[in-house]
């Protein structure tokens, strides 16, 4: 979604290739070699989208890219959202919190626990273990009630906090191991931040779907400055 608005942005034509439950899209995607998504794809030639300096790079164009919020605001910001997204998963209806939602194939439960983990993956990538996008697609266990999901939650915003107290360099410029090549710490934890922020929102939307308002909603001041897309989902 954020991929497709950049280049909306930059009046850059584009075929918009969905390639979940499309076997002749999956079969583009692997053409190019490619094992996730988002992609832009020039011919045979391609680059991930989790960097968008590596998307300026591959297109060749003249942009400059808004500045990342400083570190120590990015770490704030994703507590703010890691708590918003626990308190969110309690309040889902039991018989709505494992529905499908919309077009998609995922649920509240899914949504909740992908916020959890995306910080999580972001946290190991901090610690130096590479970051696979195969835990993109972790769901909980199926066991698992809202309070657990929650629970989860908070430990890995505890483990953030940790972290971020005993982290040696403040300036998070020192570089870690992802699948789309190593980067700073720093752009990981944008992408991190964002990425929860965003799947956080879909949660307030998915409430709201429900009949139920978000106990405490996020607020323009909590996402200010993150490089979110403009719809919350799509």
């Amino acid at each position: 979604m954020r991929t497709k608005e950049f280049l909306t942005k930059h009046g850059i034509d584009f075929e918009s290739i969905d390639v979940h439950g499309n076997p002749q899209g999956m079969a583009q995607l692997r053409a190019l070699g490619a094992r996730s998504v988002p992609v832009v794809s020039l011919g045979d030639k391609y680059t991930l989208c989790q960097s968008f300096d590596d998307v300026v790079k591959f297109l060749g164009l003249n942009v400059q890219l808004a500045e990342r919020l400083p570190p120590e605001v990015l770490v704030q910001k994703l507590l703010t959202v890691l708590a918003a997204a626990a308190r969110y998963t309690l309040q889902f209806p039991e018989d709505k919190f494992r529905l499908f939602f919309r077009e998609r194939k995922r649920s509240a439960a899914d949504t909740a626990f992908h916020v959890f983990r995306v910080a999580e993956m972001g946290l190991e990538a901090g610690e130096q273990k590479e970051l696979e996008f195969e835990g993109f697609n972790d769901l909980p266990p199926a066991d698992w009630t809202a309070q657990q999901i929650a629970d989860f939650g908070l430990g890995v915003r505890d483990r953030f906090a940790a972290w971020w107290e005993s982290c040696a360099d403040k300036t998070m410029q020192f570089t870690v191991p992802t699948y789309y090549g190593r980067h700073t710490m720093h752009n990981v934890m944008d992408r991190t931040t964002y990425h929860a922020a965003q799947h956080t929102r879909q949660l307030i939307l998915m409430l709201e779907d429900y009949g139920v308002a978000a106990a405490g909603p996020l607020t323009p001041e909590d996402l200010q400055g993150l490089p979110l897309p403009e719809k919350v989902w799509g």
